[in-house]
């Protein structure tokens, strides 16, 4: 990537504790470029108006900017119709609406779920709230030594009675990209239904939800260069049918009574209240952003960095590297001897390099990690190997530091 880009990122042009600031801790949350920034301010300067209510001309227009985002997300994930897309807070209140909605109307006692032990906790979680509640059965996917998912794995745990399998694309921990496209074949041959957790994928890569053919598909828009507060469902279109809305007032319905209510057609009977109209500008302007430079050398780009960085951070005696050597996404994550992640971001923060530090919401994988939590440093469209030699510098003055 080229210094024009870094330049549309106004925050990278400041220092931290005396040093021009690396940041890291892409996998969190990106920084925003200035045409996602102009966007959401110029909405509010001159487009600030509340949605599908007034005809006059801010209404029109604000209607206009939220529903042109909506056919904007189809097109960059090639849904078939924007009724498969719905707008929520993030990629967590996605995935708690298919399994309240959808997973506790199709399971019952005696059912399976499938998931790994890589899961994000708001893949996790949810899916444990459903078990309880219907008398569904939880069934792990075993890691391979490195971290990774085979779909060999996940056979040997599907069966007849399995009814969602729920997996991120991307690992935000291992960096492992799982066989999601795969495994959403094998769970429609016996009749079950797939869940994908995009956060860390959708940011990094061309998705197609149609070549993936899975069922529902979530992700965020912060972590793609938008603002924060807005994320997208993907669902096919006679599932999201299929299902009860699980808020519920204005804007979501078609007639209300005393005693009953009925609700507007897809995709608005998910969308009740006010819904996030900058973050959907916003939005619409970061996939803009990214689709001018391109997905594919944003992912080549990445790679290339992952690569890099694995080769320098493999050279510091002592450090412990998690996941597979090789991966197709920027994100290393690691424990340096003795000392704890906390400290070691601590002590990177006074060199400017910021990385994230604790168990990422995934606890079940650091168990299985067998560690209490791991450093991660995790890499965007905007860093360079720069950024990845002040990283190691740092980690090294770390472990002098701590002798």
């Amino acid at each position: 990537m080229n210094r024009d880009i870094l330049e549309q990122f106004p925050i990278l042009n400041q220092e931290i504790n005396g040093h021009p600031l690396v940041y890291l801790d892409n996998a969190a949350t990106s920084q925003k470029p200035l045409a996602v920034i102009e966007a959401v301010k110029r909405y509010y300067e001159h487009d600030n108006a509340n949605v599908h209510r007034g005809v006059h001309t801010l209404g029109s227009r604000a209607t206009d900017a939220y529903e042109g985002a909506r056919e904007k997300v189809a097109k960059f994930i090639n849904a078939k119709s924007t009724k498969e897309i719905i707008f929520t807070r993030g990629t967590t209140t996605a995935l708690n609406l298919v399994a309240s909605s959808f997973g506790r109307s199709i399971c019952q006692e005696g059912d399976e779920i499938v998931l790994t032990p890589l899961e994000h906790h708001s893949n996790l979680i949810p899916w444990q709230q459903v078990a309880k509640a219907t008398g569904a059965t939880l069934k792990y996917v075993k890691l391979q030594e490195d971290g990774s998912v085979t779909l060999a794995e996940v056979e040997k745990v599907v069966t007849e009675k399995t009814k969602i399998i729920a997996m991120g694309y991307v690992s935000n921990v291992m960096g492992v990209v799982n066989p999601v496209k795969e495994v959403a074949e094998l769970a429609h041959r016996h009749g079950a239904y797939m869940v994908v957790d995009g956060a860390q994928s959708t940011p990094h890569m061309k998705i197609d939800v149609q070549d993936l053919d899975c069922d529902f598909y979530a992700f965020s828009g912060h972590k793609m260069c938008g603002p924060t507060g807005i994320g997208v469902l993907y669902g096919k279109k006679a599932l999201l049918e299929s299902m009860e809305p699980v808020e519920f007032g204005g804007e979501m319905i078609d007639d209300v009574g005393l005693y009953d209510s009925s609700w507007k057609e897809l995709p608005w009977k998910f969308e009740g209240g006010t819904p996030i109209i900058a973050g959907a500008v916003g939005l619409a302007a970061a996939i803009d952003f990214l689709e001018e430079i391109g997905m594919d050398q944003i992912e080549e780009h990445e790679q290339k960095l992952a690569k890099y960085a694995i080769e320098r951070i493999s050279e510091i005696e002592g450090l412990k590297l998690y996941g597979p050597r090789v991966r197709k996404v920027g994100l290393v994550t690691f424990n340096l001897g003795d000392v704890h992640p906390h400290d070691v971001a601590t002590v990177l923060d006074a060199s400017g390099v910021a990385i994230r530090a604790g168990h990422h919401c995934c606890q079940p994988l650091m168990r299985w990690l067998e560690a209490s939590a791991t450093a991660r440093a995790s890499f965007y469209l905007y860093n360079t190997e720069q950024d990845v030699d002040r990283l190691i510098s740092a980690l090294i003055q770390t472990k002098e530091y701590f002798g």
